[in-house]
């Protein structure tokens, strides 16, 4: 669709001729030295044919200022529109990569992070517009990557996450204090149209690390981080030869800390368990920004430009002519 950018710069294509309205006509001012045979001069000039203004010079003159205020106005042809993506949500998943989630309890024989990666994946890849980042941890926590909003990304690193890439152990705490220092240098000064959250997932209770959990939750409920906490793992359950199933599940700490920061536990025991969970933390706070559309606009102020230039150098040539 042809479009002008600035239409309003139409309003000085009458621009000349109302100067040659207004503006008196320039008179000879200041003494004068007769010479008589001047007139002569100029007189038998003009019976040679002496080049003078003519319409034709006034039809070359318009249409180069013509074609200026047209260049000047900024015609356009605008595009197709493009669906563009909003700012959404700000999540950091945090994974446990510790050694015990290379148990195959969770249906088949794939992993427990194996699932995660799977289910997990497809969380990642329908938050468009989200903005997401990864924290893999274990012994020690790792920021695999910021919060982007490149997607193919992040889920490619989540993919290529192992079991003990982070050391054997689980440092809940420390891997909330990585999230809480990742969303204060993002939004810093900044306000966000949602609540940033962070989306816990472990097989296990805190064993090492330098922050306690508890005080972490607290500093992030400080932060205004919402923590959601996920447990994985076969479900626990009383046999004749004592309990079976993920018994190193620490699921009250868990619970305790989505408490503290306004989240929720959730459990799953096996992969279509793990995809609900999944679900229902999308469901929880939906992305409400409106859709927007750009236009990609091509610049044609060029073609006018360079047409009032070419006819620019015969109205010169004929400027001189008058001289």
């Amino acid at each position: 669709m042809f479009h002008f950018a600035w239409p309003w710069m139409a309003l000085l294509a009458p621009l000349p001729w109302l100067l040659r309205r207004i503006l008196p006509r320039s008179e000879p001012r200041g003494a004068a030295l007769y010479l008589p045979m001047a007139v002569e001069v100029v007189t038998a000039g003009a019976g040679a044919g002496a080049p003078r203004t003519s319409r034709a010079d006034g039809v070359l003159l318009s249409i180069i200022w013509a074609l200026l205020v047209l260049a000047a106005m900024r015609p356009q042809w605008l595009g197709a529109p493009i669906p563009i993506h909003t700012a959404g949500r700000q999540i950091i998943l945090a994974i446990d990569c510790s050694g015990s989630m290379a148990t195959q309890d969770m249906g088949g024989r794939e992993s427990r992070l194996q699932v995660v990666q799977q289910v997990a994946g497809q969380f990642i890849d329908h938050s468009q517009g989200d903005q997401i980042g990864l924290i893999l941890f274990g012994t020690r926590p790792y920021l695999q990557a910021p919060l982007t909003t490149d997607l193919r990304t992040v889920h490619r690193f989540l993919d290529e996450a192992m079991v003990g890439v982070a050391g054997p152990e689980t440092a809940i705490g420390d891997a909330i204090g990585l999230a809480i220092k990742t969303f204060r240098q993002v939004n810093r000064g900044q306000h966000t149209p949602h609540q940033p959250v962070m989306i816990l997932l472990t097989d296990g209770g805190n064993n090492t690390g330098v922050m306690p959990p508890i005080e972490a939750a607290h500093l992030a409920a400080q932060t205004g981080l919402r923590i959601d906490t996920i447990g994985v793992g076969a479900a626990v359950h009383r046999t004749m030869f004592g309990f079976s199933g993920n018994t190193a599940l620490n699921e009250k700490l868990l619970k305790r800390i989505a408490r503290i920061t306004g989240g929720r536990y959730f459990r799953a025991t096996n992969r279509r368990a793990l995809r609900a969970v999944y679900r229902q933390i999308d469901r929880l706070d939906p992305v409400a920004a409106n859709r927007q559309w750009l236009r990609p606009a091509t610049e044609w102020f060029a073609l006018p430009l360079a047409l009032a230039l070419l006819l620019s150098v015969p109205a010169a040539w004929r400027m001189t002519a008058w001289v």
